[in-house]
């Protein structure tokens, strides 16, 4: 490993959220960030590790939003390109319970949509202890298609793992198309995040064991199948497990993947056994799933305590 700290690339939105019902009955919303690499930046920061995130932002206050909660968390956004042909995207979301969210999305034209692979930051990548991608970035074009894979084999020249979590959006492509890119692009990296319908997106088939054994035999040594509410399943250097979860009350399950994968990631930087790994990726889902929004709930290590000693 030629690094200590994290590195994400790829996309940063807005958020504008109701506290409750409909945002056309809304009197006032509550603002946030969103966007699955800056989200894992923001996790493994407050698990103490260094994290950085790198993409591109409208030159607007959106854009000055997300630099602000980034920074604010500890999160490194120095290699951050400001756009000021594009608007940062937006993100509307209505909040009725744990079962019923809405998001809408407005990414049309904006600066996320617009990375290349001329964003970059090789000296970063370099440097890092992890790349980490998301399979969001690649279906926003195909200029940011090419960028994941150039950062992905940057990454892999120079000796610096390649994590990636293989989230699927309908929204931004079809399964066909994103099945040959993200397949492909599995195939670059040494760790891999991915739900059984991800994985069967791939054309992997089976039990979730079996999805995570298929996973691995794309190339990467540590792939973890989550499950939601069954926990998740991981095949780990050659080795099995079980991870089961952590039983809370559900009040949001948006960002619940992403603080998975910044348990994982934070522990994995700081050369935790497997089975560490795993179980601090687990209650960090569980934190997240208690409190509305994308960032909130991701906790820290004295939270992490709590609920280890509650179960």
């Amino acid at each position: 490993m030629t690094g200590t700290g994290l590195l994400t690339f790829g996309e940063a939105l807005a958020v504008f959220s109701t506290p409750a019902g409909k945002l056309r009955h809304a009197r006032s919303v509550d603002v946030g960030i969103a966007g699955s690499e800056a989200m894992v930046a923001i996790g493994v920061a407050r698990l103490g590790a260094p994290a950085a995130w790198a993409g591109r932002l409208g030159a607007d206050e959106p854009g000055a939003l997300v630099l602000l909660r980034l920074r604010e968390e500890g999160v490194d956004t120095s290699a951050v390109r400001t756009d000021r042909q594009a608007p940062t995207g937006l993100m509307l979301k209505d909040f009725r319970n744990a079962d019923v969210t809405r998001s809408a999305y407005y990414r049309h034209g904006s600066a996320g949509t617009r990375l290349c692979p001329e964003d970059i930051p090789e000296d970063r990548i370099r440097a890092a202890g992890v790349l980490h991608l998301s399979g969001l970035t690649p279906g926003l074009s195909d200029s940011a298609a090419k960028a994941a894979f150039a950062a992905a084999e940057i990454a892999n020249d120079e000796g610096v793992p390649v994590s990636i979590d293989i989230d699927y959006s309908h929204a931004l492509w079809y399964p066909e198309d994103a099945a040959d890119i993200l397949y492909d692009l599995v195939s670059l990296c040494d760790i891999v995040f991915a739900g059984d319908d991800a994985a069967r997106l791939l054309g992997l088939d089976g039990d979730p064991q079996e999805l995570a054994a298929g996973l691995a035999e794309l190339g990467p040594d540590q792939v973890i199948v989550e499950l939601g509410p069954r926990g998740a399943v991981a095949e780990l250097h050659g080795s099995r497990y079980d991870v089961p979860n952590y039983p809370v009350r559900s009040v949001d399950t948006e960002g619940a993947d992403d603080a998975f994968v910044a348990g994982y990631l934070a522990e994995f930087l700081a050369g935790a056994s497997p089975d560490r790994r795993l179980r601090t990726a687990a209650a960090c889902r569980a934190f997240a799933l208690t409190v509305p929004g994308e960032s909130t709930g991701l906790p820290d290590r004295e939270e992490l305590k709590v609920l280890t000693r509650l179960r």
